[in-house]
Parts: C-alpha cells; sequence; structure tokens
C-alpha cells in the first residue's frame, strides 16, 4: 500500500463521506444485506470515517464484529469517535493497516472493498492477503466509482484477482458504479 498517501482520500474530507445524500444513493443497508449475517466477522477495508462500518455493526449483531481497516490514523479516530459509549462499541474493532499491508490476521467471512481498490499499487499482494484471510464460503463486494474508474482498469483489476484465486460474479446494482462480488475458487 505504499505511495497511497498520495492517492487516498485526505481525513479533512472525511466529512464528505457521510452525508445524508450519500446515504440515499449509497445505502449501507440496501448494499450490504445479502451479504451480512447475524454473527459473522466482517472486515472494511479503508472505512474512513465509519460510514458502512457502522452499519455492518447493526447487520452482525450482538455475537458479530467487525473491523475497521485504514491506512489512516485520523479516519480511525473519526470511527472511534463515533461508536465510543454506544452499543455498537465493542462490535467494532478499529485496526490501522500497515503500509504495505492490511495486516488483519483472523478469518473474515465478508469483505468490503468499496472505493478504494483503484488506490492499491500492488494489488497482487493485496488480493493474496484478502483470499487468505477470507473464510471458504466468504465473499468480497468490490465497489469502484464511476468516473474516476475507467472500464479497463476495473477489468485489469478483476484479472488480477481471478489469478490468486478468485472468480467473480454480478455485484450489486448501484447507479453508474462498478461493483463485483468475488468468491474462492
Amino acid at each position: 500500500m505504499s505511495n497511497r498517501e498520495n492517492r487516498v482520500c485526505p481525513v479533512e474530507n472525511a466529512g464528505g463521506l457521510d452525508n445524508r445524500f450519500r446515504r440515499l444513493l449509497q445505502n449501507p443497508q440496501k448494499i450490504l444485506r445479502p451479504y451480512i449475517r447475524k454473527g459473522m466477522t466482517v472486515l472494511d477495508v479503508g472505512c474512513g470515517p465509519g460510514f458502512f462500518s457502522i452499519d455492518m455493526a447493526k447487520m452482525v449483531g450482538e455475537n458479530g464484529r467487525v473491523i475497521a481497516a485504514d491506512l489512516q490514523q485520523g479516519m480511525l479516530d473519526k470511527v472511534k469517535a463515533r461508536i465510543t459509549g454506544t452499543a455498537l462499541e465493542h462490535r467494532i474493532s478499529l485496526h490501522k493497516c500497515e503500509q504495505e499491508r492490511i495486516g488483519v490476521t483472523e478469518p473474515v467471512d465478508f469483505v468490503l472493498l468499496f472505493y478504494m481498490v483503484h488506490e492499491i499499487p500492488k494489488k497482487n499482494e493485496f488480493f493474496k492477503e484478502i483470499e487468505a484471510m477470507l473464510k471458504p464460503a466468504g465473499k468480497v463486494l468490490i465497489v469502484e466509482p464511476p468516473f474516476h474508474v475507467s472500464k479497463s482498469a476495473f477489468e485489469e483489476a478483476l484479472r488480477i484477482a481471478g489469478s490468486v484465486g478468485f472468480i467473480h460474479s454480478a455485484g450489486p446494482r448501484i447507479p453508474l458504479n462498478k461493483t463485483v462480488i468475488l468468491k474462492k475458487r
């Protein structure tokens, strides 16, 4: 994940990642409901200020867990501020990614990669790491922005994911966005 500092969304722009307008267009419950069940362990890579992590924590229930992972401590601090003192505090674990890897070693049932795969320079190593932590029946949802990521760049990321052992199928319909579900072969 090196050289991501100048490619990732700055912490100062975090407010734009969590607002009512976005919730209308990208409703976390609607997008994630088909993939997340009570009791699951789920990973939100590039969690930002927790736009999806908070809803994921509600979906996994009392016995489930969300690992909110981000390269920037400032983003994790924003998630922490939102959950401290709430019922969700014990369901969400904050994890600071390393420069070259996510660094989560526990098995997960679901991984959310929302608007962040295009920020990863070493996609082969990234997808190998995801594949290693994903449980056999687990799924990965990739969503990439409509204009920022070209069709060819998206297809190249899928080719790389396929080369490390993933198969892909159609993701949820999110207008204008590129989506895909990955599963282990």
